[in-house]
Parts: structure tokens; C-alpha cells; sequence
């Protein structure tokens, strides 16, 4: 089935017609439909899946059936996220898939100043895209009036409820009318979390979406052995080989980040980088740098590993591997999205492989080793501008020292 067969107004096909949108991914094609009706829906689809775009469409769609008259604060679609890259990223989506219809549109969050946020506010949105925070120290401020809500809309609701925010999620729904739509749109779920979602939504359609495989098909895995303080070497070489490839870096802290960041400009590599200790601003100036292509490097922290959708990320690097290994999944979703391909690869020390079969068990599989033998690592540190020639010598020699030791200690066991 094509969209342009789909009951939405012409409004919204020309604009998935602009963008490129024939046909609906398999969420979108078993999501729509009952949100048109009016359902609650929980759905869990990977990431990368169209899921946004599955919740978007109906809902342009619905308000622009509705009246078009807005009181001040009026909100008629309010969509929760965890993130302000998210709430942005939502937005935009909303933004162009609305083009030609006068559904208003708003994203809210913190990081910025709030003055114009309520001078919009004041004349009433009918899509709100927020975090919880700036959402409630404007309802506090009698700026925001969510009683007019008609469809809440919780994404990436897993994380929400992770970071603890069950609670904002139970104080909104006391804002709402009894009569509202809600749907719950998530890349995993666990029993506790289903258990939370059915308490709040009223017999919702479950719709699942490759359960049984968490990460893409179109994402090829592989992990390399590499010590921890020989990490940056490897993450050079990878870059210097694919220089026209776009690269997302994770690591574990913001402090991590700049570290590397710090040792890619000694070897004169540009990247970029990005966490939750910079700016709103900065960190909007970045993404958008690494969405245009003027950088191919990105380093950042799992601030960027849920919902954000970032095209054509070619490799994912998992510089250091997540401390849960649910996080895996989204932070290689970044790459391999729609119909494109993605590579994954993670580097593993010594003290990080428990980590490793952690997430192994939780994808299922294993994850294929990249061999290196002895001459390919001294390559790849040699390879590095960041060591003199005539000093690398010796730190080869010291990893070897290092290796050699760790063997004597798993004896020792």
C-alpha cells in the first residue's frame, strides 16, 4: 500500500511526496491506521524504523479535522521526550511533514531563554513537542494549559521511564481530560515497563515490530581487542582510511570526550563533540555541523545515542562500550537506518569484555572479532602522528610488556 491510497489530507501527501515517502515502513503501515481510529497504541519497533513519522502523519492528519480556534496556552497534541535534541529533532519532523497545513508547532525545552517560548505559547499550539522540565515550570507559571489535550504522545518511552520520569508522566495525565488518546512509542520494553505503559494507557493496540532481533539487519557488528590507553590509535586509523565516511563516536563521559577530542586535534584530525556539560546553543551549532557533512567526526556521549536521527552515519564507534548493554542497541541504531547499510564497531579492552558478553546475551549473538595480529597493532600505533618515530619503538614495546603480564595474571586464576 503507497500513501498517496491512505486517507490523509492531500496536504501531508504532497508533503511525503517531496520528501520522498512512496511507501510506509512496516510500523508506520500497522500504526496508522489504528491511531486514525482514535486507538491507544503501545508500539515497539527498532530504532531507525520510522516510528516518529508513524505517530506524525495521523496526528497532522486528526488536527486538521479539528477546529482551527486556540485559546492561550491551549495545547492539542502534547508529544513527552527525554531529550532537548529529541524535541527538536520530533519538531522538525512535524515541521515538514505539516508544511502545507496550518497545524502550529512547537518544541519546548530548557537551555534557552523562556521569553519567547510563552510569547508563542500565548497564542496557543496545537503540537507541543517537550521535555518535562521547561513543560512544567511553564504550566507552574499558568503559561501552559494542557486540559485541551486530545492525543499524549510518550517517545523513546523506555528511556523516560528509566531516567525516573514515571512520576512527571503520572502529574501530566492529571492535567489531561478523562477522554485523550495515548501513544506509547518505544525501541525496547520490559515487562516492568509494559507493566507501567498498560496502567496508563486504555486497552491499547500492541503493535511489535521484529521483536525477536533488537538491532537492524542492515548494521554489520564487529570488535576489536584494543588496550584502553591504545584506543585512540585505532580511532585515527579508522578515520584516516575513511575519510569521506561519517563517524559517530561514543564514549562513556563528557570528560572522556574531550579526551579524545584532544587527541584527534594533536593528530591534526578535525571531529567535533558533544555532551550534556556544553551550551543548548553549542550543542545545536554542532549537530547541525556533523548533519551538513562540514565535519565527519563526532564525538559524544550517549546524549546522542537515543531517537536522533543523524543521515547517512556510515560506522558507529563504540569507543568505549555502554555500561548497559540495552544502550548498545541505540547507540548503533544512530547508523543502518532505512534501507541504508551501517557499520558498528566497537573497541574492547581487558576490563571491558564482561561488558562485552553482557551485551552478547542481550543481542542474542555474538558479535564478530576483528583479528589483529601483533604486526597490525604496531602498525596502527606507528601509524599515528601522535607518536615520534623514534619513541613508538617503545611503546610498543611496553603494550607488549602489558600483555604478557595480563596472560600471567588470568594463569595465576
Amino acid at each position: 500500500m503507497k500513501f498517496e491510497q491512505y486517507r490523509i489530507s492531500e496536504e501531508i501527501k504532497r508533503s511525503l511526496e517531496e520528501q520522498g515517502f512512496k511507501r510506509p515502513t512496516d510500523i508506520q503501515y500497522k500504526a496508522i491506521p489504528s491511531i486514525l481510529k482514535g486507538d491507544d497504541v503501545l508500539a515497539i519497533a527498532q530504532t531507525g524504523t520510522g516510528k516518529t513519522a508513524a505517530f506524525a502523519i495521523p496526528v497532522l492528519h486528526l488536527l486538521q479535522q479539528q477546529r482551527r480556534s486556540r485559546t492561550k496556552g491551549e495545547v492539542k497534541c502534547l508529544v513527552m521526550v527525554p531529550t532537548r535534541e529529541l524535541a527538536i529533532q520530533i519538531a522538525e519532523v512535524f515541521k515538514k511533514l505539516g508544511k502545507y497545513t496550518k497545524v502550529d508547532i512547537m518544541g519546548l525545552f530548557g537551555g534557552v531563554e523562556q521569553e519567547a517560548q510563552i510569547k508563542k505559547l500565548d497564542k496557543g499550539v496545537d503540537v507541543l513537542i517537550a521535555t518535562p522540565g521547561r513543560m512544567f515550570d511553564l504550566i507552574s507559571q499558568g503559561h501552559l494549559d494542557l486540559s485541551h489535550v486530545r492525543t499524549l504522545i510518550l517517545d523513546e518511552a523506555d528511556h523516560m521511564l528509566d531516567l525516573g520520569f514515571i512520576r512527571d508522566i503520572r502529574d501530566v495525565i492529571k492535567h489531561l481530560p478523562r477522554q485523550h488518546q495515548t501513544l506509547f512509542f518505544s525501541a525496547t520494553i520490559d515487562t516492568e515497563i509494559k507493566d507501567i505503559a498498560y496502567s496508563i494507557v486504555r486497552n491499547p493496540i500492541r503493535i511489535q515490530i521484529s521483536p525477536e532481533d533488537p538491532v537492524s539487519k542492515n548494521v554489520n557488528h564487529s570488535v576489536a581487542y584494543v588496550e584502553m590507553d591504545d584506543k585512540r590509535f585505532f580511532l585515527e586509523r579508522l578515520i584516516r582510511e575513511f575519510p569521506e565516511n561519517k563517524i559517530l563516536v561514543f564514549v562513556r563521559t563528557k570528560v572522556r570526550a574531550e579526551r579524545v577530542f584532544a587527541a584527534m586535534q594533536r593528530v591534526g584530525v578535525p571531529t567535533l563533540t558533544m555532551h550534556g556539560g556544553k551550551e543548548q546553543e553549542d550543542r545545536l551549532s554542532v549537530m547541525n555541523e556533523f548533519k551538513k557533512g562540514d565535519v565527519k567526526v563526532l564525538i559524544t556521549t550517549d546524549v546522542n545515542a537515543r531517537g536522533i536521527d543523524i543521515p547517512n552515519v556510515d560506522y558507529v564507534v563504540n569507543y568505549d562500550l555502554p555500561d548497559e548493554p540495552e544502550n548498545y542497541v541505540h547507540r548503533v541504531g544512530r547508523t543502518g537506518r532505512g534501507i541504508q547499510k551501517g557499520q558498528a564497531v566497537s573497541f574492547c579492552s581487558a576490563e571491558e569484555k564482561p561488558v562485552l558478553e553482557a551485551i552478547q546475551a542481550y543481542l542474542g549473538k555474538e558479535i564478530q572479532v576483528m583479528k589483529i595480529d601483533k604486526n597490525d597493532y604496531r602498525e596502527t600505533i606507528s601509524f599515528s602522528e601522535d607518536i615520534p618515530n623514534d619513541n613508538w619503538q617503545l611503546l610498543i614495546d611496553q603494550h607488549e610488556k602489558t600483555l604478557k603480564e595480563n596472560k600471567r595474571k588470568k594463569k595465576k586464576r
